[in-house]
């Protein structure tokens, strides 16, 4: 386990600074985002990842460096499919491009402390009762399974208790206001339309984690591991989402990659008391599912993704 301070102070001060640099400086004023600045900010957040991969491998050791670079991996392939669910929800409420980088950015934000609570809960449980394990594993084949058959990425806000409960307890704008999440009309600050998309946002993260949070622990149970490489998976969600919001259609089979993900990783947890899968042998396979899907996904549409 790595229990160092540095490493956990390093890691705080680079997130926040990045945080910063992107909401104080260049997102400082809602615009709609262009491709190529989207794809110039998930290269940075990608190429941060490596970085600090490097410097665990280095610091820690090679296997902890793979340990990292598998599970972010895992979660970073995951993200994608909150892509899908994302191009659903600003739809469904008609978000403009210009508005939904703020959605998305304090989306994100509340994403970081549920994915926390995530991680230590499951690995308090799996500490205190080992064949919490197993019921992990299982979950992630049954989940694995539902997604190849399309299940659970369905969005409709208007039955969602969350959503329901929201409007009943918070008085609303009848206006959109599309840059704020509050305003105030006479002596009362109410809630717009756009704080409503933000809690579905953050309720589908919800969704999600139930499914990468024992992704990721079937890899590395270490909590800086496990944390840090969700951290760094999820910053990059927000500019990975506008480089393939418009695009995302083309990668009709990687629902499958990432089902056999899942499933592998389920399998790989159910297992653990018989025999233990080495984590690079992990991170082979891993990538092999992703990459064919999205080949043959490519070669299907007969489209360039750029």
């Amino acid at each position: 386990m790595i229990h160092s301070p540095v490493a956990w102070s390093i890691f705080g001060i680079l997130v926040l600074g990045m945080l910063a640099i992107d909401l104080g400086v260049f997102h400082r004023r809602p615009h709609a985002e262009t491709f190529r600045e989207a794809l110039a900010w998930s290269a940075v957040w990608i190429l941060l990842a490596l970085m600090f991969n490097l410097g665990v491998a280095v610091a820690f050791g090679p296997q902890k460096g793979v340990e990292f670079l598998t599970a972010y991996l895992i979660e970073k392939s995951l993200s994608v499919d909150n892509i899908f669910v994302f191009v659903a929800i600003f739809s469904y409420f008609s978000v403009k491009p210009a508005f939904q980088h703020g959605v998305l950015f304090w989306g994100i934000l509340g994403a970081l402390l549920m994915r926390g609570l995530f991680i230590w809960t499951g690995l308090a449980l799996i500490g205190q009762f080992h064949w919490v394990t197993y019921v992990m594993g299982g979950f992630l084949v049954l989940t694995g399974f539902k997604l190849c058959r399309g299940e659970g990425t369905e969005v409709d806000p208007e039955n969602n208790p969350i959503v329901r409960l929201v409007r009943k307890f918070l008085p609303f704008s009848s206006h959109r206001h599309d840059h704020s999440f509050f305003v105030k009309e006479g002596k009362r600050f109410l809630a717009t339309p756009l704080f409503l998309v933000l809690v579905v946002v953050e309720m589908t993260d919800v969704i999600f984690a139930v499914d990468s949070v024992p992704a990721v622990l079937a890899i590395s149970q270490d909590p800086f591991i496990a944390y840090t490489s969700n951290v760094f998976a999820i910053l990059g969600l927000r500019a990975l989402y506008f480089v393939l919001a418009g695009v995302i259609p083309r990668f009709v089979y990687l629902r499958y990659g990432l089902c056999a993900v899942l499933v592998f990783v389920g399998v790989k947890m159910l297992l653990a008391g018989v025999c233990k899968i080495p984590i690079g042998l992990s991170l082979a396979v891993i990538a092999f599912f992703l990459l064919v899907a999205v080949g043959i996904s490519l070669w299907k549409t007969g489209k360039r993704v750029l």
